[in-house]
């Protein structure tokens, strides 16, 4: 992965509490995982930043590297690689991504 995109993953991790690396955005995700995370993210009313990745190949090749991760989407919650969509939705059901929000200082809905 060339300095560039390296530097672009990093600008987008490092200026957003929680971004989100997916295919398609959050109001028309271009596959199920994506939109599968995009939801609970919803669900929760975080606000996070997304990158859709479909828009700049070397972005989405470059994100697999950065992360040392194979597949999108990819959850990043105060510059930290929190999983993608399995991962996601396991916490996500236990009640731990939500944990880890509140300990990060995210707001997130309330229960």
């Amino acid at each position: 992965m060339d300095e560039k995109i390296k530097n672009v993953i990093e600008n987008h991790i490092e200026n957003n509490d929680v971004c989100l690396f997916m295919k398609g955005t959050p109001d028309a995700p271009q596959c199920g995982f994506s939109m599968a995370v995009s939801n609970i993210l919803k669900i929760l009313e975080v606000n996070y930043k997304s990158v859709n990745v479909l828009e700049d190949q070397s972005i989405r090749e470059g994100i697999k590297v950065f992360s040392d991760w194979p597949t999108i989407p990819q959850l990043y919650i105060k510059k930290e690689f929190v999983g993608g969509c399995d991962i996601i939705k396991e916490m996500y059901e236990n009640g731990e991504l939500k944990k880890i929000l509140q300990d990060k200082g995210i707001s997130s809905k309330k229960d």
